[in-house]
Protein backbone atom coordinates (compact mmCIF):
# COMPACT_ATOMS: atom_id res chain seq x y z
CA UNK A 1 0.00 0.00 0.00
CA UNK A 2 0.91 3.57 -0.78
CA UNK A 3 -0.28 7.19 -0.66
CA UNK A 4 -0.30 9.04 -3.37
CA UNK A 5 -2.03 12.28 -3.71
CA UNK A 6 -4.04 14.22 -6.85
CA UNK A 7 -4.41 17.74 -5.75
CA UNK A 8 -7.36 17.63 -3.17
CA UNK A 9 -7.26 13.88 -3.29
CA UNK A 10 -5.47 11.56 -1.28
CA UNK A 11 -5.57 8.01 -1.97
CA UNK A 12 -4.65 4.70 0.12
CA UNK A 13 -3.95 1.73 -2.96
CA UNK A 14 -4.23 -1.77 -1.85
CA UNK A 15 -2.68 -4.11 -4.19
CA UNK A 16 -4.40 -7.98 -4.27
CA UNK A 17 -3.29 -10.59 -6.43
CA UNK A 18 -6.04 -11.95 -7.51
CA UNK A 19 -9.66 -10.56 -8.47
CA UNK A 20 -10.77 -12.99 -5.86
CA UNK A 21 -8.99 -11.30 -2.72
CA UNK A 22 -9.86 -8.04 -3.86
CA UNK A 23 -13.68 -8.93 -3.97
CA UNK A 24 -13.20 -11.10 -0.52
CA UNK A 25 -11.35 -7.55 0.50
CA UNK A 26 -14.08 -5.49 -0.58
CA UNK A 27 -16.54 -7.71 1.40
CA UNK A 28 -15.01 -7.47 4.44
CA UNK A 29 -14.74 -3.63 4.43
CA UNK A 30 -18.39 -2.93 3.80
CA UNK A 31 -19.50 -4.98 6.29
CA UNK A 32 -17.05 -3.84 8.98
CA UNK A 33 -18.13 -0.34 7.53
CA UNK A 34 -21.60 -1.15 8.40
CA UNK A 35 -21.19 -2.19 11.81
CA UNK A 36 -19.17 0.17 13.06
CA UNK A 37 -22.19 3.15 11.10
CA UNK A 38 -24.69 1.19 12.83
CA UNK A 39 -22.53 0.81 16.26
CA UNK A 40 -22.02 4.61 16.62
CA UNK A 41 -25.36 6.00 14.62
CA UNK A 42 -28.16 2.84 14.49
CA UNK A 43 -27.68 3.49 10.74
CA UNK A 44 -25.34 2.78 7.76
CA UNK A 45 -26.04 4.83 4.51
CA UNK A 46 -24.21 3.13 1.49
CA UNK A 47 -23.98 4.21 -1.99
CA UNK A 48 -23.62 0.98 -4.55
CA UNK A 49 -21.69 1.37 -7.79
CA UNK A 50 -22.69 -0.95 -10.71
CA UNK A 51 -19.96 -3.13 -13.11
CA UNK A 52 -18.88 -6.85 -12.72
CA UNK A 53 -16.31 -6.19 -10.04
CA UNK A 54 -19.09 -4.87 -7.49
CA UNK A 55 -22.04 -7.54 -8.67
CA UNK A 56 -19.59 -10.24 -7.49
CA UNK A 57 -19.15 -8.32 -3.95
CA UNK A 58 -23.08 -8.22 -3.93
CA UNK A 59 -23.55 -11.76 -4.51
CA UNK A 60 -20.98 -12.70 -1.59
CA UNK A 61 -23.00 -9.92 0.85
CA UNK A 62 -26.31 -12.43 0.42
CA UNK A 63 -24.97 -14.83 3.14
CA UNK A 64 -23.31 -12.19 5.67
CA UNK A 65 -24.90 -12.00 9.03
CA UNK A 66 -25.60 -8.38 9.00
CA UNK A 67 -28.32 -6.16 10.48
CA UNK A 68 -30.10 -5.38 7.29
CA UNK A 69 -33.06 -3.46 8.55
CA UNK A 70 -30.75 -0.62 9.83
CA UNK A 71 -29.44 -0.71 5.67
CA UNK A 72 -29.93 2.17 3.16
CA UNK A 73 -29.41 1.65 0.00
CA UNK A 74 -28.35 4.23 -2.74
CA UNK A 75 -27.00 4.43 -5.92
CA UNK A 76 -23.79 6.71 -7.19
CA UNK A 77 -25.63 6.09 -11.31
CA UNK A 78 -27.73 5.37 -13.23
CA UNK A 79 -28.79 4.72 -16.80
CA UNK A 80 -32.24 6.23 -18.33
CA UNK A 81 -33.90 3.06 -18.52
CA UNK A 82 -37.08 1.48 -18.12
CA UNK A 83 -36.94 0.52 -14.12
CA UNK A 84 -37.12 -3.43 -14.98
CA UNK A 85 -34.16 -3.16 -17.97
CA UNK A 86 -31.34 -5.28 -17.40
CA UNK A 87 -28.55 -3.04 -18.21
CA UNK A 88 -29.91 -0.55 -14.97
CA UNK A 89 -27.50 -0.80 -12.03
CA UNK A 90 -30.67 -0.82 -9.55
CA UNK A 91 -31.73 -4.14 -11.55
CA UNK A 92 -28.39 -5.71 -11.37
CA UNK A 93 -28.33 -4.81 -7.03
CA UNK A 94 -31.19 -6.00 -6.83
CA UNK A 95 -31.15 -9.40 -8.86
CA UNK A 96 -27.59 -10.14 -7.16
CA UNK A 97 -28.42 -9.12 -3.70
CA UNK A 98 -30.84 -6.70 -2.41
CA UNK A 99 -33.50 -9.05 -3.41
CA UNK A 100 -32.00 -11.70 -1.15
CA UNK A 101 -31.91 -9.99 2.25
CA UNK A 102 -34.06 -8.08 4.27
CA UNK A 103 -33.15 -4.20 3.74
CA UNK A 104 -36.54 -2.71 4.18
CA UNK A 105 -38.04 -1.91 0.92
CA UNK A 106 -38.42 1.74 1.71
CA UNK A 107 -34.73 2.15 2.74
CA UNK A 108 -33.96 1.18 -1.32
CA UNK A 109 -33.40 4.28 -3.07
CA UNK A 110 -32.95 3.84 -6.88
CA UNK A 111 -32.37 6.52 -9.11
CA UNK A 112 -35.83 7.29 -10.49
CA UNK A 113 -33.94 7.49 -14.39
CA UNK A 114 -36.58 6.27 -16.21
CA UNK A 115 -38.13 9.95 -15.95
CA UNK A 116 -35.58 11.17 -17.73
CA UNK A 117 -32.17 12.51 -17.16
CA UNK A 118 -33.12 16.08 -15.77
CA UNK A 119 -35.83 15.14 -13.52
CA UNK A 120 -34.20 12.14 -12.17
CA UNK A 121 -31.25 14.28 -11.28
CA UNK A 122 -33.97 17.08 -9.33
CA UNK A 123 -35.69 14.22 -7.54
CA UNK A 124 -32.29 12.72 -6.51
CA UNK A 125 -31.15 15.28 -5.52
CA UNK A 126 -33.79 16.05 -3.07
CA UNK A 127 -33.84 12.50 -1.67
CA UNK A 128 -30.14 12.77 -0.43
CA UNK A 129 -30.33 16.47 0.61
CA UNK A 130 -30.87 14.92 4.38
CA UNK A 131 -27.54 13.41 4.37
CA UNK A 132 -24.97 14.82 5.90
CA UNK A 133 -22.28 12.34 4.67
CA UNK A 134 -22.68 8.64 3.37
CA UNK A 135 -21.07 6.03 5.80
CA UNK A 136 -19.45 4.01 2.46
CA UNK A 137 -19.50 5.14 -1.20
CA UNK A 138 -18.74 2.17 -3.55
CA UNK A 139 -17.24 3.48 -7.06
CA UNK A 140 -15.65 1.56 -10.20
CA UNK A 141 -13.25 3.09 -12.99
CA UNK A 142 -13.64 3.32 -16.46
CA UNK A 143 -11.01 2.65 -19.15
CA UNK A 144 -11.14 6.54 -20.11
CA UNK A 145 -10.76 7.01 -16.36
CA UNK A 146 -14.62 7.95 -15.34
CA UNK A 147 -16.33 6.60 -12.19
CA UNK A 148 -20.08 7.13 -11.83
CA UNK A 149 -21.18 8.42 -14.77
CA UNK A 150 -18.79 11.35 -14.57
CA UNK A 151 -17.44 11.26 -17.75
CA UNK A 152 -13.70 12.91 -19.35
CA UNK A 153 -14.70 16.42 -20.61
CA UNK A 154 -17.71 16.68 -19.05
CA UNK A 155 -18.57 18.78 -15.89
CA UNK A 156 -18.08 16.69 -12.56
CA UNK A 157 -19.31 18.84 -10.14
CA UNK A 158 -17.12 19.68 -7.62
CA UNK A 159 -17.51 23.05 -6.41
CA UNK A 160 -19.65 23.18 -3.28
CA UNK A 161 -22.20 24.64 -5.26
CA UNK A 162 -22.97 21.90 -7.76
CA UNK A 163 -25.82 19.96 -7.55
CA UNK A 164 -25.85 16.46 -5.80
CA UNK A 165 -27.49 14.96 -8.78
CA UNK A 166 -26.64 15.88 -12.40
CA UNK A 167 -28.24 14.97 -15.65
CA UNK A 168 -26.32 13.75 -18.03
CA UNK A 169 -27.74 14.08 -21.83
CA UNK A 170 -24.19 13.19 -23.80
CA UNK A 171 -22.58 10.33 -22.14
CA UNK A 172 -19.58 9.03 -24.42
CA UNK A 173 -20.81 5.44 -24.59
CA UNK A 174 -24.77 4.20 -24.24
CA UNK A 175 -27.06 5.33 -23.34
CA UNK A 176 -26.29 9.17 -23.24
CA UNK A 177 -28.85 9.43 -20.88
CA UNK A 178 -27.59 9.06 -17.55
CA UNK A 179 -27.94 10.47 -13.80
CA UNK A 180 -24.95 10.60 -11.87
CA UNK A 181 -24.12 12.03 -8.24
CA UNK A 182 -21.70 14.82 -8.66
CA UNK A 183 -18.03 14.58 -7.32
CA UNK A 184 -19.18 16.81 -4.34
CA UNK A 185 -21.72 14.59 -3.10
CA UNK A 186 -19.99 11.26 -3.78
CA UNK A 187 -16.43 12.85 -1.65
CA UNK A 188 -19.30 13.64 1.07
CA UNK A 189 -18.76 10.12 2.91
CA UNK A 190 -16.95 8.93 5.46
CA UNK A 191 -15.67 6.40 3.54
CA UNK A 192 -14.92 5.91 -0.09
CA UNK A 193 -13.77 2.69 -1.83
CA UNK A 194 -12.91 2.37 -5.39
CA UNK A 195 -12.50 -1.19 -6.92
CA UNK A 196 -10.56 -1.66 -9.44
CA UNK A 197 -9.91 -4.54 -11.65
CA UNK A 198 -9.88 -5.82 -15.58
CA UNK A 199 -6.75 -5.42 -18.08
CA UNK A 200 -8.45 -2.64 -19.76
CA UNK A 201 -7.42 -0.61 -16.81
CA UNK A 202 -4.49 -0.07 -17.02
CA UNK A 203 -3.83 3.14 -18.75
CA UNK A 204 -6.42 4.86 -16.41
CA UNK A 205 -4.59 3.89 -13.12
CA UNK A 206 -1.14 5.05 -14.73
CA UNK A 207 -2.80 8.56 -15.45
CA UNK A 208 -4.78 8.46 -12.46
CA UNK A 209 -1.47 8.16 -10.40
CA UNK A 210 0.10 10.78 -12.53
CA UNK A 211 -2.24 12.96 -11.49
CA UNK A 212 -4.02 13.41 -14.73
CA UNK A 213 -7.09 15.44 -14.47
CA UNK A 214 -9.69 12.39 -14.79
CA UNK A 215 -12.98 12.15 -13.08
CA UNK A 216 -11.73 9.61 -10.77
CA UNK A 217 -9.70 12.09 -9.21
CA UNK A 218 -12.16 14.74 -8.90
CA UNK A 219 -13.57 12.05 -5.88
CA UNK A 220 -11.82 13.79 -2.75
CA UNK A 221 -13.72 12.60 0.26
CA UNK A 222 -11.93 14.34 3.67
CA UNK A 223 -10.92 11.45 5.36
CA UNK A 224 -8.97 9.97 1.97
CA UNK A 225 -9.83 7.38 -0.53
CA UNK A 226 -9.17 4.05 -0.86
CA UNK A 227 -8.46 2.33 -4.23
CA UNK A 228 -8.50 -1.71 -4.20
CA UNK A 229 -6.58 -2.58 -7.42
CA UNK A 230 -5.52 -5.64 -8.39
CA UNK A 231 -1.36 -5.76 -8.17
CA UNK A 232 -0.80 -6.15 -12.21
CA UNK A 233 -2.54 -3.15 -12.92
CA UNK A 234 0.10 -0.74 -10.69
Amino acid sequence: MSLEINSTQRCRWHDYATTTELEQAATLAILHAAHVAIGQRGAFHIVLAGGTTPRRVYESLRSADANWAAWHAYFGDERCLPADHAERNSRMAAQAWLDHVAIPAAQIHPIPAEMGADAAARTYAQLVSGIELFDLVLLGLGEDGHTASLFPDHDFGVTADAPAAIAVHDAPKPPPERVSLSAHRLSAARKVIFLVTGEGKRQAVKNWRSDANIPASAIAPACGGDVYVEAGLL
